[in-house]
């Protein structure tokens, strides 16, 4: 009888290969290191699209973040990337850190924005961020968006990278280096809140470091695609809430993705708002509505999914 069922078996096998029975095709969407806010993002989105999305399966990809991810989107290497607004921009029009050559990218919508975490330890002589100036700070992966967000602040205040003894570690990673106190602060570069931060908000008392009022309103006017973003106490139960600089994210795709499978996907994700922010508390923080307003051109297939809104 097992016989019989095995030869059952792999001539059903063989008639579904001569039927033409189909695989589901595997997205890849772009994240970033586990820790920060993009990751869980990027599962969730996976989780819909497999869902809703016929004859297609997505898969989170831990990548190095938000400056790697135009590149991998345009090299093919992801199907659709999570990126800062800023640096979308950067890479469409091939300036700041892509000053090599604009990379062929579309926006497919507008998703939550990232605050960029700068954090001390409760007791930590580190009241401002110029006095970071020579001390040990986790700085995020190298190629995520905290450094690029960071050097402009630092512009603010006469200062570079040079000025720190800068550690390029995941967030995970550089978080629980604060915890041990090998380094004197540390950065991420992700929506609110993030489970790096949290995690050792969990064993010690943490706080933010400030950012001079006149010097954030400076970067914010030279640079329109910031924001200044108010991060409650209740967040990571810190004595006081933290106003801080943020940046807006966005879904970017290869200008060449077929428009129809992007309408799909994007169909996919943004049908299902309330499912999606059941899965991820940060999808509550995303407004739609800015996906016709990124810096970047809207990909034809998202631009018809948004227009029928």
């Amino acid at each position: 009888m097992k016989r019989i069922l095995g030869r059952i078996a792999v001539i059903a096998a063989a008639f579904g290969l001569a039927l033409g029975v189909a695989r589901a095709e595997e997205l890849r969407i772009g994240t970033a290191s586990q820790g920060g806010a993009f990751y869980p993002i990027g599962q969730a989105i996976s989780n819909l699209v497999s869902k809703y999305v016929e004859g297609a399966t997505m898969v989170p990809i831990v990548t190095q973040g938000a400056l790697q991810n135009p590149r991998l989107v345009a090299d093919g290497e992801v199907d659709i990337g999570i990126t800062n607004n800023n640096l979308a921009y950067f890479a469409a029009n091939g300036t700041g850190p892509y000053e090599d050559g604009k990379l062929p990218i579309a926006g497919v919508a507008a998703l939550h924005p990232s605050v960029l975490h700068i954090v001390t330890l409760e007791g930590s002589d580190i009241r401002d961020v110029g006095d970071l100036k020579g001390k040990r700070v986790a700085v995020g992966p190298a190629g995520g968006g905290t450094v690029s967000v960071l050097g402009d602040l630092f512009a603010a205040y006469g200062m570079s990278l040079d000025d720190i003894t800068a550690s390029f570690l995941s967030y995970a990673d550089g978080f629980s280096e604060l915890g041990d106190g090998n380094v004197d602060a540390a950065l991420a570069l992700a929506g609110y809140p993030t489970s790096a931060v949290t995690q050792i908000q969990a064993t010690k008392d943490i706080r933010f470091v400030p950012i001079a009022e006149d010097k954030l309103s400076a970067v914010v006017a030279e640079h329109p695609y910031y924001t200044s973003i108010s991060v409650p106490a209740e967040t990571y139960k810190t004595n006081d809430s933290a106003t801080m600089i943020g940046v807006n994210n966005a879904l970017i795709v290869n200008a060449d993705m077929d428009a129809d499978k992007v309408y799909a996907i994007t169909k996919a994700v943004f049908d299902h708002m309330d499912e999606f922010a059941a899965e991820n508390a940060v999808a509550k923080q995303i407004d739609p509505a800015q996906s016709k307003s990124l810096p970047i051109p809207l990909h034809p297939g998202a631009k018809r999914y948004f227009d029928g809104k």
